[in-house]
């Protein structure tokens, strides 16, 4: 199953998974990964899948136009886990437009594509098949979790579906803490913590351990296009 996984990954997102956990992300920090065990629930959802990947159509606008860095990406959902690739792709592509985003520093912007060179993948998948990829990358995690491992954006199922105990409000929400957690990452952005109790908690925090004072918060920029930070983590 490893093997033919690492396979379809490969022809599939374009990424060299390295079996000897040498693969980092492009900045040189530290391997990144969101998520903790299983939550009580996710039994309804499957487990385990296929290891294949159906890509979302790439009807939405660029977000960003003419920003320094056009950003290529895709996004894939596995087989057979309930979920419609051109659903995702629309909720995804509505994510990374929130003028909240990515895109508020004026630098980043973003270009979904269906083929051809891309940056990164957002794949949500099924937690085995999730954990297998971070794995193969060299990012050990426990089961149920996020990762960004390469050009791979690793969105567990049960975390798209269910959210975590840590964030309330909608799962809308909490979806959006995923993608601009993890694209965060490939962005070249390392961890953050609270800036300080009541104060909204970054979306570079791992939230899921605790907001440790903070207010759950989704988005990498206030309203008024103001970076919501706090200390690194070394």
């Amino acid at each position: 199953m490893l093997a033919t996984l690492a396979a379809t990954v490969t022809v599939l997102g374009g990424v060299a998974l390295v079996l000897d956990g040498a693969t980092r992300p492009p900045h040189g920090g530290p391997v990144m990964r969101t998520g903790t065990g299983p939550r009580p629930g996710a039994t309804a959802l499957p487990s385990s899948g296929p290891g294949t990947f159906s890509t979302g159509s790439a009807a939405a606008a660029t977000a960003g136009e003419g920003h320094q860095h056009i950003w290529r990406y895709m996004v894939q959902v596995e087989d057979g886990i309930g979920q419609e690739a051109d659903e995702v792709a629309a909720e995804v592509a509505r994510i990374l437009a929130d003028p909240r985003g990515w895109t508020a520093d004026g630098k980043a912007g973003f270009r979904q594509v269906t083929s051809g060179a891309y940056d990164f993948a957002v794949q949500v998948a099924s937690p085995g098949t999730v954990k297998q990829v971070c794995d193969l990358a060299g990012i050990k995690v426990t089961h149920d979790v996020n990762c960004q491992a390469g050009k791979d954006v690793m969105v567990s199922l049960t975390r798209w579906m269910l959210g975590s105990p840590q964030f309330p409000g909608p799962i809308q929400d909490y979806r959006a803490l995923i993608i601009n957690h993890e694209v965060g990452h490939r962005l070249g952005h390392g961890h953050e913590t609270c800036p300080g109790k009541g104060r909204p908690a970054p979306a570079m925090m791992q939230q899921i351990d605790g907001l440790k004072g903070c207010r759950a918060n989704a988005w990498p920029y206030d309203g008024r296009g103001r970076y919501i930070s706090g200390p690194q983590v070394p």
